[in-house]
């Protein structure tokens, strides 16, 4: 029998967000480009929270953006309500959140995916890798479709073996009830990948039009949007925005859980995977916090043209009676109707220590991955990685230098480095606390941290890095310029100082010193300030930070230098951990198995000690000398 052949550069396998950045990458570099989906309709597909960004993920988002992605244009396009989040607190963990139409949002990703040169979209289930020489040369479809190419990426989302959950309701589809895929995970261990079985779930979809909004708190978006894309116009996102409510559960939801726990898949077994230890189900969060009466739940919009409300907080695999039980419990929801039940979904992830920290396979040469594939949870996560995975295959074809983005240069880094030198056994959420140099990572300065990144890969155009280096220019000068200007202790500046509950002044300070007060910032000063010039929002949001936080940064840039030191120390491919004399057995198993590429990863796998890394240094020394 024959069957079909096809030659392209690049095959991306699954069209979710990961699997959408990385196809995107790869064509608009030049690269001809095939991404196969289950179905058409699954693009870009929100199928859990209606919502991009929230605290550390809104970074990952503008990270994305700064390096030439699609997720903040798509969420700037299709959001309803948008919030920076965290803004009592340090510009550090400020995060942007927003509610999307899921509607919209998909057909935004798929109206981009049609129209771009060197890409085609094909549905069809890829079932098998195929490898000669440890090198991957292409892939097989099920219908016996051979499609070769120089490279692959693994996008698989939660689609392979999938199988959804609630109750005694078990089906063997992926996410909303769409096709799962099969077939590849059989392939993907022939060929010897380690393969994870995690779990991750979603609430009940409510018919709005069912709900008592009365007894709920309203939540609102910001008076001020700000996009997520450097690349948007601030103005054209200032829309009336659509609201999101708040409630709680109570004794009485929480009594009905605890009384059909034995009817949970989750404790009854029927669940094998692994499930996200900061994204509980409501089931999972009444036994662990037994000692909290209530929990919050939001309710949040899926759309403008759908009466569904996605039921936030309260993801279950509980069976349908129970749900319906337990979701008219809540203040304002004793009426509510069911659209879609809530449900667990089981699916095939590897196991991340298989990867380098470009994304590519130490195993197989030319197949990358990126998402839920590689044991992380969430959108902006795959989207980060999909970006990523997708560059470096690019890169490799090009021969050119892969993009590596350490930690103390992004989120995206964390999450890579944390991914790939972290035993993970559960799906990995990114969070700020686990970004060490936070200060650093601002969501504010995504694009001057990574937007030159962006232009060297080039996926950002000239007049972006023209504009961006202009703006570093502002900056430097009115920090410069700030720093100057001696403030007088006139009565005048007294009395503008005790309205803003500042204390006086003696005479000697600068305007910058001055912004450095808690209570006093850059624009509260502007009074002060006569030679103040017109710049943009943007700028002077970073010429307060910098001011602001001068110190802070001053020390966390000295940390960042010793953390360089040990990144450039690189540890040679295939170095044998058995000669190490004096290593720990702990250790040389350790790192036998991660095969870090440098120290400062070396440093960071549990069972290898600050002692161990002591030993390896001493031993690279007399290596180089060999």
């Amino acid at each position: 029998m024959r069957y079909r052949e096809e030659t392209c550069d690049v095959v991306v396998v699954g069209a979710g967000h990961a699997g959408c950045e990385a196809a995107l990458a790869c064509a608009r570099l030049g690269l001809e480009t095939v991404l196969f989906t289950v179905s058409v309709e699954s693009i870009a597909l929100m199928p859990c929270n209606p919502n991009i960004g929230g605290s550390s993920k809104g970074h990952l988002v503008r990270e994305v953006d700064a390096l030439g992605g699609e997720m903040g244009k798509a969420i700037d396009h299709a959001f309803i309500q948008s919030k920076m989040l965290n803004v009592s607190k340090g510009p550090a963990v400020h995060s942007l959140r927003a509610q999307a139409d899921k509607s919209r949002y998909s057909q935004y990703m798929r109206r981009v995916l049609e129209n771009t040169d060197h890409l085609s979209v094909r549905q069809a289930e890829v079932m098998e890798i195929l490898v000669e020489a440890g090198k991957i040369c292409g892939i097989r479809t099920c219908s016996g479709a051979i499609y070769h190419s120089k490279s692959v990426v693994l996008c698989t989302g939660t689609y392979l073996k999938a199988r959804c959950i609630y109750g005694d309701v078990s089906s063997y589809t992926g996410p909303n009830g769409l096709q799962a895929a099969n077939h590849l995970t059989d392939s993907l261990k022939a060929n010897g990948i380690e393969m994870f079985r995690y779990k991750t779930g979603t609430p009940a979809r409510i018919d709005g039009r069912t709900i008592d909004f009365s007894k709920m708190e309203e939540q609102l978006g910001d008076a001020r949007i700000t996009p997520f894309s450097f690349s948007t116009d601030p103005d054209s996102v200032q829309i009336d925005q659509v609201s999101c409510w708040l409630t709680y559960t109570n004794e009485e939801t929480h009594a009905i859980i605890r009384e059909n726990l034995d009817r949970s898949p989750l404790y009854s077994g029927k669940i094998e995977g692994t499930g996200p230890r900061y994204c509980p189900s409501i089931e999972d969060k009444v036994v662990r916090f037994a000692d909290k009466n209530r929990h919050q739940v939001f309710i949040e919009p899926e759309g403008l043209y759908t009466n569904e409300m996605y039921v936030g907080g309260m993801s279950s695999s509980l069976p349908e009676d129970v749900q319906e039980r337990m979701y008219r419990s809540v203040a304002g929801l004793e009426k509510a109707k069911i659209v879609r039940n809530a449900y667990a979904i089981e699916y095939d992830c590897i196991n991340p220590m298989q990867l380098k920290n470009t994304l590519e396979l130490k195993k197989i040469r030319g197949l990358f991955s990126g998402g839920q594939f590689n044991g992380s949870s969430g959108y902006e996560e795959a989207a980060a990685q999909g970006l990523v995975a997708g560059i470096n295959a690019a890169m490799e074809i090009l021969g050119r230098e892969p993009l590596v983005i350490d930690r103390s240069e992004g989120y995206i880094g964390v999450l890579i480095d944390d991914l790939v030198t972290k035993e993970n056994h559960e799906p990995y959420r990114m969070m700020t606390s686990r970004a060490e140099y936070r200060l650093l990572l601002r969501q504010d300065n995504a694009d001057r941290r990574l937007r030159e990144k962006g232009y060297r890969v080039g996926l950002i155009s000239e007049k972006q890095i023209v504009a961006l280096r202009e703006k570093e220019k502002q900056i430097e000068k009115e920090i410069a310029r700030v720093k100057g200007i001696h403030i007088s202790a006139s009565q005048e500046v007294q009395n503008f100082l005790s309205a803003l509950g500042s204390v006086a002044v003696n005479g000697g300070l600068t305007l910058a010193e001055l912004i450095r007060r808690p209570e006093l910032d850059y624009e509260k000063l502007a009074f002060l300030d006569s030679g103040r010039p017109e710049l943009p929002r943007d700028v002077r949001e970073q010429v307060n930070i910098e001011i602001k936080y001068e110190g802070y940064i001053r020390r966390q840039m000295k940390q960042v230098e010793q953390f360089k030191k040990l990144e450039n120390k690189r540890i040679p491919e295939g170095l044998d951990y058995d000669k190490v004399r004096s290593l720990r057995s702990e250790a040389v198993q350790k790192l036998k198995a991660f095969q870090p590429g440098n120290i400062g990863q070396a440093s960071r796998i549990a069972g290898v000690s600050p002692a161990d890394i002591s030993v390896l240094l001493i031993y690279l020394e007399q290596y180089k000398r060999q």
